[in-house]
């Protein structure tokens, strides 16, 4: 069960552009990995954001070796997770540590599975912020304020709304537990 996440999150940044694909997000060649356990999805982490083209993010996301980024946060620009509909592109870059991905917009799939995983926080901003900041600032997303400060500029960012309980639960299937929506597993 994935343990609430604050809402404040700081840390340096990763800035990716429009269409932004799963296929980029985690490739289909590591599809394979089930992420129900625990070894496989930790190696799925660490393939996060591998498909991204070396030329036009000469920056990794991930260092070469490492299971975990050092970006806790990724800007992009509009539809966000297009492409196919896999769990697996959230749960990656959650298990890599990603805690909150802002975007102009996303791919209504991976919105959804972003909450039904509770792995990140699928924020909107109106702002095209993949614009001005460049990877490696140094960001301060407060989730409830509505605000990403950058270098002492405020961004606002749109509310989550009736998904932030569920992300902070972790999960839609935890979240109907939690509220008595399903019943829990019993174990002999």
């Amino acid at each position: 069960m994935k343990v609430q996440m604050s809402s404040v999150i700081e840390g340096p940044v990763f800035v990716v552009q429009d269409n932004i694909d799963t296929d980029q997000i985690i490739p289909a060649q590591y599809l394979n990995l089930v992420p129900t356990i625990p070894d496989e999805c930790e190696k799925l982490g660490s393939y996060a954001m591998s498909g991204l083209p070396e030329t036009l993010y000469p920056k990794r996301f991930m260092a070469a070796g490492m299971s975990k980024t050092d970006y806790p946060i990724v800007i992009a620009g509009r539809n966000f997770g297009c492409g196919s509909s896999r769990e697996h592109a959230p749960i990656a870059m959650g298990t890599a540590g990603v805690q909150a991905v802002i975007a102009e917009s996303y791919a209504r799939i991976f919105f959804r599975n972003c909450v039904a995983t509770g792995e990140l926080y699928p924020v909107e901003s109106s702002v095209r912020l993949c614009s001005l900041l460049k990877t490696g600032q140094i960001a301060r997303l407060d989730i409830d304020a509505n605000t990403l400060a950058v270098d002492g500029t405020i961004h606002p960012v749109k509310p989550l709304g009736d998904v932030k309980p569920v992300i902070d639960e972790g999960g839609i299937f935890n979240y109907a537990r939690k509220h008595g929506l399903i019943a829990a597993a019993v174990r002999p």
